[in-house]
Order: C-alpha cells, then structure tokens, then sequence
C-alpha cells in the first residue's frame, strides 16, 4: 500500500541524538578519542576562565566545532553554525541535544584569543599524539620531514612598499614592470606573511610555511609548526620539531626531499644523534656520501617520505588548509594544529579499530 506524504511532523519526539548515529560510523571512533584527549586539558580549561560569572560555551565544544570543520570541509565559521541548526551527527559530536540552540559564529571568534593565549590547540594535538604512542602505533626511530606553503588570506594588490600610507585609491596600485621584496615591501592586509613561490617559473603568492613532521610506521604526525616563508624556514624548522616532538636518548633516522640537501643542515642532524636520510640533489654538490646511501634503510626511508606529501595534500583538500581563513601567523598555526590532531584522529581510529 502506497504510503501518504504527511505535511505535519511529529510534534513531539523523545529521540536522542546518539540513538540516531550508527553504531558503525566512522565518526564514533574519533569522538572517543577526542574526548579521551580534551579530558587531559581539563585543568588547563579550568585556568581559562573565572570561578564566578555566565557559564560560556564549553571550551570541548569550541574545539571539537574546530575538528568538524576540519574533517567535512565546512569552509567558513558562518556556514558551521548554520549547519548546527539542522545536521543531527555535528550536534551528536558536540553532545548538543535535539532544542539547544545553535552558537553564533562570534564565539568561535571571541574565543580564539583565550585559545591562542593558552596554547590549547598545541596541547590538544600533543594529546592525541600520546594516545597513539601509548597504544604502540607510533616508530620512535624513523620520521620524516616536509614543508608546504599555505596561502595567506591577502592579495597580491595589498603587497605595498612599508612607507606607503596613501589609501587614495583604495588599496589599488600598478606594480607591473616594478620589483617587489619582502624587505622592502608588506602586506597591508596580514604583514606577517611573506611574498614566496614554490619553485621557479611558479607564481609568487604571500604565504606561510607549514612544516610536519611524521613517524614512519603508520604515517602519523608526531610535530606540526607554521613559520614565516623563507629560505631556510624548512631546514629550520625540521631541527625545531625533531628537538620538540621526539623523545631523546636513542639514534633516529630523518628522511627528507632533497630541498634539505644542505651540508649544514646535514652536519646539525648528526651532532644530534640524527641520520639524515636526505635525497641527493644532483644540481648542487650533496651533503649526502656513500656513509649514508650504502646502507638498505636509507632507500627505505626515501620510499616512505612520500608519504607525508599526501598528509598535506589530506590537510589542504578536506581540512581546508590550502589558504588559511586567518590573519596572523599564531592563527594560522591555531587552525593548522586542529588540522593535524584531525588527520591523526582519522588514522589512529582506522588504525585501532
């Protein structure tokens, strides 16, 4: 019998959220764990707001509305909201039932101050990175190390000279024909970025520097930073996260494309107990001899650091790190870190499971 297409809804429903989400979604894995890991933030959640005064949104609930942008590509702050209103599995992972009302996208700016002044997004993604080593999915002898760019939120018009002021014409300037450099020119919109290029022949784009480092057995970030666009941003920051994300104590191996073919940089990784697995670079003179490339697991290392290529590819497709929504480096950064935690969160809950 052919069913009728009732206009009315129920008027009342006594359904929760969980009930609605199946036992099965890949969703249910992740929310575990990032649960597992606000918890351990507890008492820093608890030195971010005052002992008295209006309950605010919890701060769980603004980082796990950061992870869902994250892993469902919602491109703005203003279309996540909206989307809370009607979309049962975003409010099941907030833990929102069916007649709370919807936060307005200005929370989610407000709070981003009190985020960054706390380190709370660094702390999160650490937290989730202790999860995997203590469930042993983790090498601590084999990384890998890569840069990327990602595009600032500022056009190539608002790249000025430093002593330019005139607003006349509205921020429009010819600069065909002329030379533009960082030293002599910012960006009036975030002058925390900088004019860069991947390559030559490649357009120049004001960007930032996103670095990742990886652990080699199941393809984890173990280190994630965002620096200024340079030259040796790359080289610099691979020391950083090696020195902040890997325990000390035992000779690990690094693997790295040949842009980190320096022979300093070489010389810096193994006065810290570092093997550089670096690819040659035939154009220039290597810092990479036979000491290194004799050896089986050098090749290995090189046929597994393509993998954190497709990390970053992941982070820029879904995770919407392609072109920061962001001014500011510590913003950039801010958004990079929920990135990260949520490609760790998809790996270590197929991983667990």
């Amino acid at each position: 019998m052919r069913g009728k297409d009732t206009k009315q809804s129920s008027m009342l429903c006594l359904m929760s959220p969980e009930e609605r989400v199946p036992a099965t979604h890949p969703l249910r894995g992740i929310k575990k764990l990032a649960d597992a890991a606000l918890a351990e933030l507890s008492p820093t959640f608890d030195g971010m707001y005052a002992s008295g005064g209006r309950p605010s949104v919890p701060p769980e609930r603004l980082l796990k509305a950061m992870l869902l942008m994250a892993l469902y590509s919602v491109r703005s702050e203003r279309q996540f909201c909206e989307q809370l209103e009607y979309n049962l599995l975003f409010r099941w992972f907030l833990d929102m039932d069916m007649l709370e009302a919807a936060f307005v996208p200005t929370v989610l700016t407000h709070n981003r101050e009190r985020l960054l002044e706390h380190e709370v997004a660094a702390k999160f993604f650490r937290a989730v990175v202790e999860q995997a080593r203590a469930k042993n999915l983790m090498s601590a002898e084999h990384f890998s190390v890569d840069g990327t760019l990602i595009e600032a939120w500022a056009s190539a018009k608002s790249f000025r000279p430093k002593d330019d002021d005139d607003d006349d014409n509205n921020g429009w300037s010819d600069f065909s024909g002329t030379k533009r450099r960082n030293d002599t020119h910012e960006s009036k919109t975030d002058p925390e970025s900088k004019l860069w290029r991947k390559g030559r022949g490649r357009e120049s784009k004001l960007s930032y520097m996103g670095h990742g480092l990886m652990e080699n057995r199941n393809g984890l970030l173990v280190g994630f930073s965002v620096t200024e666009a340079s030259g040796f941003a790359e080289r610099d920051a691979a020391l950083a996260l090696l020195n902040e994300a890997v325990p000390g104590g035992n000779r690990i191996t690094l693997g790295a494309d040949r842009g980190y073919d320096c022979r300093d940089f070489v010389e810096k990784c193994r006065t810290h107990d570092v093997t550089p697995h670096v690819a040659q670079n035939v154009h220039q003179r290597s810092g990479i001899d036979r000491r290194t490339t004799r050896h089986p697991g050098y090749a290995v290392s090189i046929a597994v650091r393509r993998r954190i290529e497709s990390i970053f590819g992941w982070l820029k497709t879904t995770a919407g790190l392609r072109r920061t929504r962001y001014r500011g480096r510590a913003k950039t950064e801010l958004f990079g870190y929920l990135a990260a935690a949520a490609y760790n969160l998809v790996r270590i809950s197929r991983l667990a499971a």
